[in-house]
């Protein structure tokens, strides 16, 4: 088992039953689903699907967030540089007019101001605004295609952080037991108490991922790390709305901040971006997902090289090949020493660095942790032991939840009770059964008296397998 997560984004390339067991065989630790393509019904069939070929596999809804769009062209349009294009609200198309689906665009532009569209594949600078419509010339850039992206780099945007679909799409999430939430364009931390403001409010506790892809949001990260459950790097629009050199940086200096503060990560957006099209990656793509495992994330994404791929299966092999190849070299980083974080209780930081420490002095073969709410695991999991950490949870949602974590495999059973010969037989049959280790070697145990899973972790055993329990 690799440690590195992998999540993979579904849509028309990969759909069905027999292409999702696939891809979770290849590799896949979790599903996500992009609100900014497809119907309710498409995304309900893909969770059904997936919780029938995988228990434990996660389910992140992406919600669109104020992303600006191009209109429904009949087809693509070709251009030239220096043609002039007007931008309107969303209308019909015509002769050198692209309708879009904003209807303030023309209050958050104004003259010399850069429109990138397409992940900045086309650029037009305005030229000049007309009532609420803005007259442009194109720049570079050879055709633009129906519902691509707009971005107005340095803009604030009149849009609101969750918009009316985000909301729909919150209330889908509610409702079939999504495991992460995605918000998109994240600015500051407010924007993530609206979202989960919205969850509680549909009767959900689902953790949010706040997606950074804007300045402002680099900008203010410390309070966002304060009130998200994770962080996805997403390196598309933050590069354009950013310039891209800054990028390989503030991507180490994200990682590093969300390590002190033990939330998950995600490394997204074109990281093999030309397996859309070729069976193999570049050199450069292969060492851009290399250096985002060496620089500390939880997991490396795929976007449209699953969802519209000609390789989807192929591509998650070369992520699963990159990650293994990884984390058997000798930089990547292993047995962290994190200093205590204030925002968790010291008992579970203590035992976690214990339980680290132990496996590492005393050559154990794994941590098993107990847990009712994935807590401990968490922390440990952080810390980047360089031995499997195995979670036993009572809690199905805790287990798939805990799959996002780098180097967590999550067990679903019913142990909440004392730790004694039978419950050791229990676990040396399923260790031996299933984790291929042998009678004799050692792991760590922890947990909480006096019930395994549903107490606070206070107590740290080192155990040899197969071996009774001392009293």
């Amino acid at each position: 088992m690799i440690k590195t997560k992998i999540v993979a984004t579904l849509g028309p390339a990969c759909s069905g039953c027999d292409m999702i067991s696939k891809l979770i065989s290849a590799g896949v630790s979790m599903f996500r689903l992009n609100t900014s393509h497809g119907s309710e019904e498409e995304h309900a069939q893909n969770i059904k699907t997936i919780r029938k070929e995988s228990q434990f596999t996660p389910v992140l809804v992406d919600l669109q967030g104020p992303k600006i769009r191009v209109g429904n062209l009949p087809e693509p349009v070709q251009i030239s540089i220096g043609q002039e294009l007007i931008l309107q609200p969303e209308g019909e198309a015509e002769t050198c007019v692209i309708p879009v689906d904003y209807k303030e665009i023309a209050n958050d532009v104004k003259q010399g101001d850069k429109i990138l569209l397409d992940d900045g594949k086309v650029g037009l600078e305005v030229v000049e605004i007309i009532n609420n419509k803005v007259r442009t010339k194109v720049l570079y850039g050879e055709i633009i295609k129906p519902r691509k992206g707009i971005n107005i780099p340095g803009s604030t945007a009149s849009l609101s952080a969750v918009t009316d679909r985000d909301i729909e799409f919150i209330r889908f999430a509610v409702e079939y037991d999504a495991d992460y939430i995605a918000l998109s364009f994240v600015r500051e931390a407010k924007d993530v108490e609206l979202a989960k403001k919205y969850i509680k409010n549909f009767g959900g506790n689902i953790p949010v991922i706040a997606k950074i892809e804007k300045p402002q949001a680099v900008k203010n990260l410390d309070e966002i790390l304060k009130i998200a459950d994770g962080i996805m790097v997403a390196r598309g629009d933050l590069g354009i709305e950013m310039s891209p050199e800054e990028v390989p940086i503030i991507q180490k200096e994200i990682i590093n901040k969300i390590t002190k503060e033990r939330k998950v990560c995600i490394v997204a957006t074109q990281m093999l971006e030309s397996m859309i099209e070729n069976p193999i990656p570049t050199r450069a793509e292969a060492s851009d997902v290399a250096n985002a495992i060496l620089d500390g994330t939880d997991a490396i994404m795929l976007s449209a090289e699953t969802a519209a791929g000609k390789y989807p299966i192929e591509s998650v092999k070369m992520m699963k090949e990159i990650a293994k190849s990884v984390e058997q070299c000798n930089f990547c980083p292993g047995n962290l020493n994190l200093p205590m974080n204030d925002n968790y209780e010291l008992s579970p930081q203590a035992i976690s660095n214990a339980a680290v420490k132990m496996s590492q002095d005393l050559q154990a073969k794994a941590i098993l942790a107990f847990s009712h709410t994935g807590y401990t695991p968490k922390l440990l999991s952080k810390l980047r032991p360089n031995v499997p950490v195995i979670m036993i949870s009572n809690l199905e949602s805790t287990c798939r939840r805990l799959s996002l974590y780098w180097g967590i495999s999550a067990e679903q059973k019913d142990w909440d009770k004392v730790l004694d010969d039978k419950l050791l037989k229990k676990i040396d049959d399923f260790i031996l059964e299933n984790k291929q280790f042998k009678k004799g070697e050692r792991i760590i145990i922890i947990g909480s008296i006096p019930k395994l899973i549903t107490g606070r972790t206070n107590f740290i055993r080192v155990h040899r397998i197969g071996a009774p329990l001392e009293r």
